[in-house]
C-alpha cells in the first residue's frame, strides 16, 4: 500500500530507515527513467565509499588481544631447515577496526561516447551532518558544477545544514536542478512537509527530450515494496514535528494502516 502521508513521511528520515531507502531509490528511479531515455544514453549506479576508522571505545581487536614474543618452533615436515627456515613472526599487532560506508547515486551518460551527462544525488544523512563526509561530498559536488555535466540533488531530510545556496529559502525539503548552461542559476523547488512531492524533468543534451523523474511515485513504490508499515511507526520522527504536525501525522497513519 502507498504511505499515507501524500508528500514525505517523515518517518522514513529515521536513521534505521533512511539507509535502506536511499539505497533502494535509485533501482526504482533507474526503471523510472530507462524507458523514456532515447537509444543515446544509459543510466547507471555509482557509489560514493566513505572509510571511517572505528572510535577507541568501539574497536574490535584484529587477532590477539596481547603483543609478545613468539617461540621459536621446529619447522614442520618436509619444510627446509636452517637459514631457508620459515620465519615466525617475532610479535603481534592489532589493526584498527574500520567502517566502509556505501552512498549510491545515479549517472546519465551518453552511449556514444561514454560522456558524464547528468548526475543525481539523493542526499543522505552523512551528507548533510557536519564532518569529513559532508565535506567530501561538498568537494565532489563543487567539482560537478564547475563541470559541463548536469546536476540535480534531491534532499528529503528535515534535519542538519542545507546544502550551500546563495539564496536563504525556508522549506523542509527540496530539489535543486543545476543545468549546466544556466549556471550559476539553478531551478529550485522549496517543499513543505504537507506538500506532494514534485515531478521534475532530468536534464539531457539539447534537444533531447528530457524524462520525467516523478518523485511521489518513487516514495510510494519503495513504501510499499519495504514493508515500512510493519515497522516504520514504532518510534517518533527525527528531527521531532510540532504538536499540530503530529497529531495530523497520527491522524494519517491510523487512516492509512486501517485501509491497509
Amino acid at each position: 500500500m502507498p504511505s499515507p502521508f501524500p508528500g514525505m513521511n517523515p518517518y522514513l528520515e529515521n536513521d534505521d530507515a533512511w539507509h535502506n531507502f536511499h539505497e533502494q531509490f535509485p533501482a526504482v528511479a533507474v526503471e523510472m527513467l530507462v524507458p523514456q531515455l532515447g537509444p543515446n544514453y544509459f543510466v547507471k549506479v555509482d557509489e560514493h565509499v566513505y572509510i571511517h576508522e572505528m572510535p577507541e571505545e568501539r574497536r574490535r581487536l584484529w587477532g590477539r588481544s596481547d603483543i609478545h614474543l613468539g617461540q621459536n618452533s621446529k619447522p614442520a615436515s618436509g619444510e627446509p631447515s636452517g637459514s631457508a627456515a620459515i620465519s615466525t613472526a617475532p610479535c603481534r599487532v592489532t589493526l584498527p577496526e574500520v567502517d566502509r560506508v556505501g552512498m549510491s547515486y545515479l549517472e546519465i551518460r551518453d552511449r556514444r561516447n561514454r560522456r558524464l551527462v547528468t548526475v543525481l544525488e539523493l542526499l543522505s544523512l552523512s551528507n548533510k551532518r557536519p564532518g569529513e563526509d559532508r565535506e567530501q561530498y561538498l568537494t565532489k559536488r563543487a567539482e560537478i558544477i564547475s563541470g559541463q555535466a548536469h546536476f540535480v540533488e534531491i534532499d528529503l531530510l528535515r534535519g542538519w545544514e542545507r546544502m550551500p545556496f546563495a539564496e536563504d529559502i525556508t522549506c523542509d525539503y527540496c530539489v535543486l536542478v543545476s543545468r549546466y548552461e544556466e549556471r550559476p542559476a539553478g531551478g529550485f523547488w522549496p517543499i513543505r512537509l504537507r506538500d506532494s512531492l514534485p515531478r521534475i524533468r532530468i536534464p539531457l543534451l539539447g534537444g533531447d527530450t528530457e524524462p520525467v523523474l516523478d518523485l511521489q511515485t518513487i516514495l510510494h513504490t519503495l513504501y510499499d515494496r519495504g514493508g515500512y508499515d510493519r515497522f516504520l511507526y514504532e518510534s517518533q520522527p527525527d528531527p521531532p514535528l510540532s504538536d499540530e504536525d503530529a497529531a495530523r501525522a497520527r491522524s494519517l497513519i491510523a487512516t492509512g494502516l486501517a485501509r491497509g
